[in-house]
This record gives structure tokens, C-alpha cells and sequence, in this order.
């Protein structure tokens, strides 16, 4: 017979363990950080507060969905390399397929929705990126030094409308942070027992730089939808610092100008992925079934869903062996101060133009999202609850 305690370290159960997270945690990655604390510090007892503490500061330094990872080094914790997929998976799993469904319910029924239904997705979408703005800049801008990154890169970002400007704004806010920003290191924590050595680290590193700068070649020499869509959704997930919502800019930068996905069909998924529990990275699922092209549907949806996933796993097993290193870095630790500021301003720069620009057509537009912002910042209201509302909403001053 199985003993009990050798059986909840099989990835089966960690995948049973995080299906069932995936299928309830609602409210973004802050909310799925509680939701994990809940789970594995507090019930499971998988760890203690002081791992479960480095877990999180590792995974806000890297870029990539902070809460995906935490779930991904969890698993691997938990059951190694084995137990990282099954976290992943479980987690991801019903949010994926929700988004790929609603994709393609929009694509074949989109005529018979009533048009409010879409323009209130897209007006939810300007009330969720505005808080995640404001909880952002409030965490990551506490002071004038990094209020003025922001600021600068939310300008270059707008005056300058082009994908690599973002990639360069990050870069230059890291060299900046390491001059004008002053960090402080803790000092010995608990040790993490992590089943990865360091050269199987580096490996994982090595492969992530590879696939980051390989893949965009590949897709200048041969003319080829799956190769340029790879490269999007890998170097998207990849170069994301601060969580989902920035995701967007990048996105909609490969996806909607290249007329592979239409801005309104970017938006009203960006808004539906609100009201699904799960990580916001699984708005890709959405994209990858709603693509205009060769690849399309459930195969578009799952290929994308995994490659923009890629990095944050190649990230997390690379950087783990060397966390206790790098946490003591004054310098990395500075460099990630002025990344953060710079991603706000990149947010900053979405909100505005495609969000704002894109849903916000009359006064009425604006006060539907003035409330939806008030019902999710004030009222405290559930995500899903205030995108249900806010489509139903429109969809009346629609038929008026």
C-alpha cells in the first residue's frame, strides 16, 4: 500500500491539488498569491513562511506571471520537474479551455451577440487596467525618483509606437535604476531545498536565451505564420515585468497591426479573460483560437497558450539554484527597482492607447467605466461579477 505522504508527492496529486486552485482562484495574481498561501502554507503545511516568502520575491524579480511561477516552483518543490508541469497544467487548464470556447463562440455567433455585449467587455477592460495601474504605481512608484521613470517611459512608449521601443525602455530603465535607485538587501533567510542544480540551471538559462534570440531570426528568414507567431507569444512572456496586465502592450503590438487578431475582438477577449478564474497569461488561449490564419481554433489556442508559458518555466527551474546569490545583489536588486517603475509607465501608455482609445467613444462609455472602476476598487465586487455586469449594462444603453 501507497503511503499517503508518498502519494501527495506524485505530480497526479499536485496536479488535482492545483486543478482545483485553477478552477476557483478568481481575483488576479495578488489574489492567487493568497490563494497559494492559504493552500500550502497554511492547510498543506508544503512550506514555511519564510520559503513561501522567498518563492514570491524571486518570482516578482523575474519576468514572466509572478503567480504562474510561484505555482510552477511549488510543484517542482513539491515533485520535481514532473510536479513544476502538473502545477502548471492544472492551474492553467480551465481558464485556457474557457477562453478558447468563448473565442470561438465569438467567431461563429459574434454577428447574433448583441453589440453592447462586446463594447461593455471592452469598457471593463479600461476599469481593470486603471486599477492595476494604480495598485502598481502605488507599490512600485513610492517615490519622485521612480515616479520620473515611469513618466519618461510611458512617453517614449506613446511617442514612439513601435514593439522593440518597449524592449529598450525596459532595458535603459535597468541601467538607470542601478545608478539612481538605492536597494537594500535582507539578510540569511531559510534555505530552499531545490531538487535543480546549478549547471542543470544554466542549461534552462541558456535554452531561454537561445529561443529568446533565435526565434525572431527564424522568423526573418523563413516567411512562416507559426514561426512569427511563436516568436510573439514566447518573447511576449519572456519580457513581461509586473504580471499579466502588461502583457497587453506587447500583444496587441504582434497581434493587431499585422491584422492577425482585430482590436475589437483583442479587447472584448482581454475583458472576458476578467471573468475566468486562473492566470490572466491564459488571454493567449483566447488569441491563439481567434487568429486569422493557417492556425486558428482549439490548435491555435493550446500552441500559443504553451509557448507564452516557455519562458516563465525555463526562468524559474534556471534561476532557482542561484536565488540566494542574486537576492544579496545590490545591484540586480536596484536595476529591478528601475524595471518595475518603467513597466508601470508601459501600462500607463496601454491604458491609454489601445484601452482608453478603443472603448471610450462617448460620455456615456465613460461613466459605465468610471462605475465598473468604482465596483472593483471601492465596492471590492468580484472581477467576474463586474464584467457580467458591465456587459449587461451596455447592452441596455445599447437597445435605448
Amino acid at each position: 500500500m501507497v503511503d499517503r505522504r508518498e502519494s501527495e508527492r506524485s505530480a497526479w496529486f499536485v496536479f488535482w491539488v492545483f486543478l482545483r486552485l485553477g478552477l476557483t482562484s478568481f481575483g488576479g495574481p495578488v489574489a492567487h498569491l493568497g490563494y497559494f498561501h492559504s493552500e500550502f502554507v497554511e492547510r498543506r503545511r508544503w512550506l514555511s513562511e519564510q520559503s513561501y516568502a522567498d518563492l514570491v520575491a524571486l518570482c516578482q524579480f523575474l519576468p514572466g506571471p509572478a503567480s504562474s511561477q510561484v505555482g510552477m516552483a511549488i510543484g517542482l518543490l513539491r515533485s520535481g520537474y514532473k510536479g513544476a508541469f502538473a502545477a502548471w497544467l492544472g492551474f492553467t487548464l480551465p481558464s485556457a479551455i474557457v477562453l478558447i470556447l468563448f473565442a470561438l463562440g465569438v467567431g461563429l455567433y459574434g454577428h447574433a451577440m448583441p453589440v453592447g455585449v462586446l463594447q461593455g467587455l471592452k469598457i471593463v477592460a479600461v476599469a481593470v487596467v486603471a486599477q492595476a495601474v494604480w495598485g502598481m504605481a502605488r507599490q512600485l512608484c513610492p517615490d519622485a525618483v521612480r515616479v520620473t521613470l515611469m513618466v519618461a517611459a510611458c512617453c517614449a512608449v506613446l511617442w514612439l509606437p513601435f514593439t522593440f521601443v518597449q524592449v529598450i525602455v525596459i532595458a535603459f530603465a535597468a541601467l538607470l535604476g542601478m545608478v539612481v535607485c538605492k536597494a537594500s538587501t535582507k539578510g540569511p533567510t531559510e534555505a530552499l531545498l531545490i531538487p535543480v542544480t546549478r549547471r542543470a540551471g544554466v542549461r534552462w538559462l541558456v535554452l531561454f536565451v537561445v529561443l529568446l534570440i533565435g526565434l525572431p531570426l527564424l522568423a526573418l528568414l523563413h516567411s512562416s505564420v507559426l514561426l512569427s507567431m511563436t516568436d510573439a507569444f514566447y518573447r511576449a512572456g519572456a519580457l513581461v515585468f509586473g504580471g499579466g496586465h502588461v502583457v497587453l502592450p506587447l500583444l496587441q503590438a504582434d497581434m493587431v497591426p499585422t491584422g492577425l487578431v482585430s482590436n475589437e475582438t483583442f479587447l472584448a477577449g482581454y475583458g472576458a479573460a476578467q471573468a475566468v478564474p486562473g492566470p490572466l497569461f491564459t488571454f493567449a488561449a483566447f488569441l491563439g483560437a481567434s487568429l486569422q490564419g493557417p492556425i486558428t481554433g482549439w490548435w491555435g489556442g493550446l500552441i500559443v497558450v504553451v509557448v507564452i508559458f516557455v519562458p516563465s518555466f525555463l526562468l524559474v527551474v534556471g534561476a532557482l539554484p542561484f536565488w540566494e546569490q542574486l537576492r544579496r545583489n545590490q545591484h540586480a536588486q536596484s536595476a529591478l527597482m528601475g524595471v518595475n517603475a518603467a513597466v508601470v509607465g508601459v501600462l500607463v501608455a496601454a491604458l491609454y492607447d489601445p484601452v482608453w482609445t478603443s472603448a471610450i467613444h462617448t460620455s456615456r462609455d465613460f461613466a459605465v467605466a468610471l462605475v465598473a472602476l468604482v465596483a472593483l476598487m471601492v465596492w471590492k465586487l468580484p472581477p467576474w461579477l463586474v464584467v457580467l455586469g458591465t456587459g449587461g449594462l451596455v447592452g441596455v444603453f445599447a437597445m435605448v
